[in-house]
């Protein structure tokens, strides 16, 4: 690939925060402040955070000595069988599926989200006038109106994209620029109306739906699960370690990426907390608004709804690439359809953004009919497992390394990678046992992962094919 398509470190810590910071920061302070207590919600961060900068070391640590190995976390999952075994193709291709999907998915909601603060500037789009009727179905105006501006920003960045990756990455190198200046000036304004009275009791009780007391460590459980959700896309720059500059960009950029957007969530967290009390917090259906405007006034709502509009641009171009390069690496590996692997001449994977955006376009139909769009909401979450199951997948390659003792060369990093691995083992094993204690929601996502097995028979056949061949040889 030319140099031309190479993205540099400014570019790769760019796609770590554009991914990271989105659409959820703005309702995160209110489900926390549901889930937990002050104390809880800052001993959640502190768990979460370090959790996941171990699973950032990771990252960074796989993509500097397995640079061979590209397209983001799911693709290790091969590498736990013997090479080229039908077995390693399987794992292979199904945790990219899942990942894939998983990114369509979320690529989506972002979209949506993205109609919803447009919303502010034009309510129309949240009218319930009735457009046309076709049958028993009735057209509303807001919901066509929604369907038709979440599809003009999916093919308009989609056509960004195609230029090629480092005009697309320059774009989201601008737009996270400004969304992470938005975002240090709500932290600086809010200060002036900052009373740390509003954090107290620092251990005020939360209750169950039975109405039982819940205690310190719950909270801290159920805060925790919440905030993990803020860092998925922490591995943004691993997806396109095979277009950076320099493996060492990756590590450097991911762990980067994660201090950026981890000050960020926890410097809003704890000054919405400052700036409204308990109970209005819980209640608050846009909290960041509700607390801006108690500084500014009403021109607060208006300022945080361009925010959004910034900060969900951003992550559209962001997922955007993500979902399209990740089947085209794993092509490159062998864990794909070999179609996925057709470029443009500015070496973008065509095929893989055409197909990726065509299934995207599919699931925005869902703005059009509340009960799809419900259903969709359950896919959301459900989906949520395709990206967990790759975290611990890489956690359990970096342990093997260690073991083995391949690709080190002393002990002493060997033994502190060692460690690394253990700890983000630890804690992907514990996110998806709490993220799925429900049956019902494990049991789906384990379908959603599968649901791919009908596209793996070409794989496995193209797979015996050379092995006959080589037998025969």
């Amino acid at each position: 690939m030319s140099s031309s398509y190479k993205l540099g470190f400014w570019v790769l810590t760019a796609l770590v925060v554009g991914n990271m910071v989105g659409s959820g920061i703005f309702m995160l302070p209110s489900s926390l402040s549901e889930a937990a207590s002050p104390a809880g919600v800052l001993f959640a961060w502190l768990f979460t955070g370090f959790g996941v900068l171990m699973t950032a070391l990771v990252f960074g640590n796989l993509a500097v000595r397995k640079p061979s190995l590209t397209g983001g976390p799911q693709i290790y999952a091969k590498e736990l069988f013997p090479a080229n075994s039908k077995a390693s193709i399987l794992s292979g291709f199904m945790s990219t599926w899942g990942y894939w999907i998983g990114s369509v998915a979320g690529n989506v909601a972002t979209i949506t989200t993205f109609a919803s603060y447009l919303s502010t500037f034009f309510p129309i789009l949240t009218s319930e006038a009735e457009w046309f009727s076709v049958g028993g179905f009735t057209l509303k105006v807001g919901n066509g109106l929604t369907f038709l501006v979440c599809s003009v920003l999916l093919w308009g960045v989609h056509f960004i994209i195609i230029r090629g990756m480092e005009e697309a990455g320059k774009l989201n190198v601008a737009v996270t620029a400004a969304k992470v200046a938005g975002f240090a000036l709500f932290i600086v304004i809010g200060l002036f109306a900052f009373d740390k009275s509003n954090l107290l009791p620092m251990t005020a009780p939360r209750f169950d739906e039975a109405g039982q007391s819940i205690g310190l460590m719950s909270q801290l459980k159920n805060a925790a699960v919440i905030t993990l959700w803020a860092f998925i896309g922490v591995e943004s720059a691993m997806v396109f370690a095979s277009r950076a500059r320099k493996q060492t960009d990756v590590k450097k950029a991911t762990i980067l990426g994660l201090f950026i957007a981890l000050g960020i969530y926890v410097g809003i967290s704890v000054l919405v907390m400052g700036i409204l009390d308990q109970r209005t917090l819980i209640q608050s259906e846009k909290p960041l608004i509700d607390a801006i405007e108690t500084v500014i006034g009403p021109i607060g709502g208006q300022i945080l709804a361009v925010l959004g509009l910034i900060s969900l641009f951003g992550s559209t171009i962001g997922w955007i690439m993500l979902s399209a390069e990740v089947p085209y690496q794993a092509t490159k590996q062998g864990l794909f359809l070999p179609v996925f692997q057709k470029e443009n001449k500015k070496g973008m994977p065509i095929f893989s953004l055409n197909i990726s955006n065509g299934l995207a376009q599919v699931l925005i139909f869902s703005t059009v009919s509340n009960s799809i769009s419900d259903a969709f909401d359950f896919v959301i979450i459900i989906a949520t497992l395709a990206y967990l199951v790759p975290y611990l997948i890489s956690s359990v390659y970096q342990l093997k390394l260690t073991i083995t003792g391949e690709t080190y060369k002393d002990l002493s990093s060997r033994i502190s990678d060692g460690i690394i691995g253990l700890l983000a083992t630890i804690y992907s094993i514990w996110v998806i046992v709490a993220g799925t204690a429900d049956i019902k929601t494990f049991s789906y996502g384990m379908i959603l992962l599968a649901s791919g097995i009908i596209f793996i028979k070409p794989l496995l056949k193209k797979k015996s094919s050379v092995t006959k061949g080589q037998k025969a040889a």
